[in-house]
Formats: structure tokens, sequence, C-alpha cells
């Protein structure tokens, strides 16, 4: 099993959501997060002054999948979140040993 972790722009979420629903993904957490990366933040205007947002609103997606479709989710991920501008965001691909719901017991595949 493998978790997913993207952080993407907040306007890209539904999107994301609604075509990893296509392909079956049926559970995701989402988390409103802020940060930044290469671009630093960005320079706003508010009432004619100039301030520094270092901290960039964005939205981080937790998915747990099989194996074996890893490379699907990552690959809609990628098509819908992408808008060709600085900023689009990053995936992280980790391993999951185990997996254990919580109501019920059940264990690995079958808790996803």
């Amino acid at each position: 099993m493998k978790k997913i972790e993207a952080v993407i722009k907040p306007f890209r979420l539904d999107e994301v959501k609604n075509e990893l629903n296509k392909i079956g993904i049926t559970g995701m957490t989402v988390s409103e997060v802020k940060g930044f990366g290469r671009q630093r933040g960005h320079l706003e205007i508010y009432r004619g002054a100039e301030y520094q947002v270092d901290f960039v609103p964005k939205v981080k997606i937790e998915i747990v999948v099989d194996e074996t479709i890893t490379e699907q989710v990552i690959s809609v991920i990628l098509k819908q979140a992408n808008t060709g501008k600085i900023g689009d965001g990053k995936i992280f691909i980790l391993p999951v040993d185990h997996v254990i719901r919580i109501r019920t017991g059940e264990t690995g595949k079958e808790a996803i």
C-alpha cells in the first residue's frame, strides 16, 4: 500500500476529487495548509500598501491506495492540479506498512 500526499492550489480541489471518484477512489483526507516552496510567497497590495505574503494557502490531499493503482492516482492528480504556473504543488508517495479500520478491525487492503 502507498500513501499519496498532494499539496495543490485550493481552487483545483474539486476537479481532482471528481476525477479521483471516477477511478474508484472513495476516501481521502483534505486539509487546508499554508506553505511556500521556491516561490517564497508573493507580494500583495492592500489599500495601496505592498506587503509580503510568506505562506501561500494550499490544500493537502491524503489518500492511501493499493500499490496497483498508485500510478493511476498520481496521473489524475498531475493532470487535474496542473495550471502550468508556479506554485502548482507537489506529490509525495510514501510506503504504508499496515492499515486497521477501527470500527470493524479489518486490516490491510480491506481496511482502505
